[in-house]
């Protein structure tokens, strides 16, 4: 199926998932999570109108960054060594997985001319195999990060359990919700924290009905290879 008919087929449901939660449309935004498909098929999905797209590894990225450029908002999805900042922090748009404070200087140095929009990663769920820091750990830490002038909290994000328990899924993204509405009563200037990004191809109809503003839909939108 074309990306144009998926984009199509998320952008109903996506609608349908707003309507029920009393939400407008356009304060959701599709991520296109390009990282399983061909730079071919990212191009696509950029015809077809979708504005951004996300990667998980710096090295694959490169070959569609080349190709698409600034026709597309860039969102780094994945875990990120610091080593590795200086080769994609002035492309991406915004980080969505910032967890720890030696990724944050690191940030901080190698920025140039520009705020980093970063997502703080919060592990709701408490699984040992998901990256993010607890919920209890968030308030601190983003007050930690109002000395990285370059930085600024555009909001939380967060990974699901791969379950169909609706209620488990309701539970995690709920909790997110919750904890950006903390941070945002703090007022902080470095940490408007308006977005939240929660939702993929298998949940993403839950996470709007709760809040979600960034959705990361891979392979209901663009496959998986």
């Amino acid at each position: 199926m074309t990306v144009s008919k998926q984009l199509a087929d998320v952008k109903a449901k996506i609608k349908k998932a707003c309507e029920r939660s009393g939400r407008q449309e356009q304060d959701v935004h599709i991520i296109a999570v390009t990282k399983y498909v061909t730079t071919e098929r990212a191009i696509e999905a950029v015809d077809a109108g979708v504005r951004h797209v996300g990667e998980n590894r710096v090295e694959d990225y490169r070959e569609k960054y080349d190709e698409i450029g600034t026709r597309a908002e860039w969102h780094f999805i994945g875990s990120l060594q610091s080593k590795k900042v200086k080769k994609m922090i002035n492309e991406f748009d915004y980080l969505h997985s910032l967890d720890r404070l030696s990724l944050a200087k690191e940030l901080d140095k190698r920025a140039e001319g520009k705020k980093v929009k970063c997502f703080v990663q919060v592990n709701v769920s408490g699984e040992s195999s998901k990256a993010g820091i607890s919920p209890s750990e968030v308030l601190p830490f983003i007050k930690e990060l109002e000395q990285y002038q370059a930085l600024e909290v555009s909001g939380l994000m967060t990974m699901a359990p791969l379950t169909e328990n609706e209620s488990e899924l309701r539970h995690v993204f709920s909790e997110l919700r919750k904890l950006r509405d903390l941070i945002q009563a703090e007022s902080l200037p470095h940490a408007p924290c308006k977005e939240l990004s929660m939702g993929m191809s298998n949940d993403y109809e839950i996470a709007v009905e709760e809040g979600a503003t960034f959705v990361r839909i891979g392979s209901a939108l663009v496959g998986s290879e």
